[in-house]
């Protein structure tokens, strides 16, 4: 099932003066300049590299159907956002269908720019992915996050998703052990369509 164009366009779900559209592999540098910038420092130079290295350029050749860009709409750019660049970028979504498991679709990497955050982007993002899940008939959402990254634990949970037991508790929330490696940590998610 292909996504045609016009399922991009922004519905009620998103507010006006933006875009949303499916990235393409030209946009990895936009995408790696938010990772580096769009988190505050955090973590310093080791916690943008690690962000990057997440994320890399295949994503956006073999995943971006179930993938999205919102852009500021800026006068004279073309309806696919190709004038856009790093400041027209609001927010992405960076999903998939899992290929091994055909009732699960995985949200791998969501960021919203700071200033456009508590605005309905994210919000607005994962229920547009929650739709293209179901249109390929899945079921299931995953997710994965920092246990450190506490706002995405709130915001995950606000959006429905319910925190799998881990090997350990941290403030009551379960905690999986090296999930991605040693020292790397994850909480995990999962949420039923």
């Amino acid at each position: 099932m292909s996504i045609r164009p016009c399922d991009l366009e922004p519905s009620g779900a998103f507010p006006p003066g933006v875009t949303v559209r499916h990235p393409r592999p030209s946009d990895h540098a936009v995408l790696q300049g938010a990772l580096t910038d769009w988190w505050g420092g955090q973590g310093g130079e080791a916690g943008a590299q690690q962000r990057r290295l997440l994320v890399p350029r295949l994503f956006l050749q073999h995943f971006s159907e179930t993938s999205f860009f919102v852009e500021r709409a800026a006068e004279g750019s073309s309806a696919d956002g190709s004038e856009g660049g790093a400041a027209a970028l609001r927010a992405f979504l960076i999903g998939f269908l899992s290929q091994t498991d055909p009732e699960t679709a995985y949200i791998h990497f969501v960021g919203v720019h700071p200033e456009a955050q508590r605005g309905g982007l994210g919000s607005a993002l994962y229920r547009r992915f929650f739709e293209v899940a179901r249109g390929h008939g899945r079921s299931r959402i995953r997710a994965i996050t920092s246990p450190t990254n506490r706002n995405s634990i709130a915001y995950h949970t606000r959006m429905g998703f319910r925190i799998e037991p881990g090997d350990r508790t941290e403030d009551g929330v379960g905690v999986c052990t090296d999930y991605d490696g040693p020292g790397l940590d994850r909480v995990s998610f999962v949420r039923e369509l």
